[in-house]
């Protein structure tokens, strides 16, 4: 018999999460599954990593087809240790997820979620983001593990070019409420940021980020955010590449 595929999962909400554990079930019934995720929270950290400490690893479980790794790093210390020391080969897959959360329109730049399937295309792995718009820790995830069967069933069957993954996000919607899985565009949108000021015991000021997301077309039907909102799951394609290639020629004609 020949090998399994092997899939490797990551997430940024750390390894105790309940979407990284509904992710982990809906991948064993395709492959092996190895997994190395954060001892905690990464959340926010997008494409970053560690360079001014050592990173460590723990092993916190491992039985037949499934071994599970703890990281001191972030998700893409995460991808690049499994890829470099803890692999014996390419993984066929990269999952990232299941994020509490959503990762759509610009989230996708601060996602440590979507960093890490970045990562996986950049370094030619067929890779998946998947996020579910349910902060809570105790999120139902029985859609979000029907959509993830469904999208990882394709992938694994066509494949997506290495360049690129794909970013699901998937609404708090019931499985009969949902209206299908809808292929879309990055939302063009902003978060605006407001820190609130604040004094400690001390008397020493410091600040709290809040904000929100401002959707500059709420009413662009081939949108993300949309299709969020009006009970589809959306499926964004990511290119690694950031090049903007349409403005090019534009720029070639200014002087420098």
């Amino acid at each position: 018999m020949g090998l399994k595929p092997l899939i490797l999962i990551t997430n940024d909400d750390g390894v105790l999460a309940g979407g990284l554990k509904a992710l982990i079930e809906v991948a064993l019934d395709y492959g092996d599954v190895v997994v190395v995720a954060p001892d905690d929270s990464q959340s926010g950290m997008s494409h970053a990593i560690t360079i001014k400490q050592p990173v460590r690893v723990d092993v916190k479980k491992e039985k037949e087809g499934l071994k599970i790794y703890s990281c001191s790093g972030t998700p893409v210390d995460c991808v690049k240790l499994a890829l470099n020391q803890l692999l014996d080969r390419k993984p066929d897959l990269l999952l990232s997820g299941i994020n509490h959360g959503s990762n759509a329109s610009v989230s996708v730049l601060y996602s440590g979620t979507m960093a890490a399937a970045i990562e996986g295309g950049v370094n030619g792995i067929h890779s998946i983001g998947f996020s579910l718009l349910d902060y809570s820790q105790d999120a139902d995830f029985t859609l979000a593990k029907d959509i993830s069967r469904r999208v990882i069933k394709e992938v694994m069957k066509n494949g997506i070019p290495t360049d690129i993954c794909l970013n699901v996000n998937i609404p708090v919607v019931s499985k009969g409420s949902l209206k299908g899985i809808k292929v879309c565009r990055q939302t063009k949108g902003f978060w605006k940021e407001e820190f609130v000021k604040r004094t400690d015991p001390f008397n020493r000021d410091y600040y709290w980020l809040t904000g929100y997301f401002n959707n500059n077309e709420p009413d662009a039907k081939d949108t993300d955010e949309w299709a969020l909102k009006n009970n589809y799951a959306s499926i964004v394609p990511i290119r690694v590449d950031y090049t903007c290639f349409d403005y090019i020629q534009e720029l070639e004609k200014r002087t420098f």
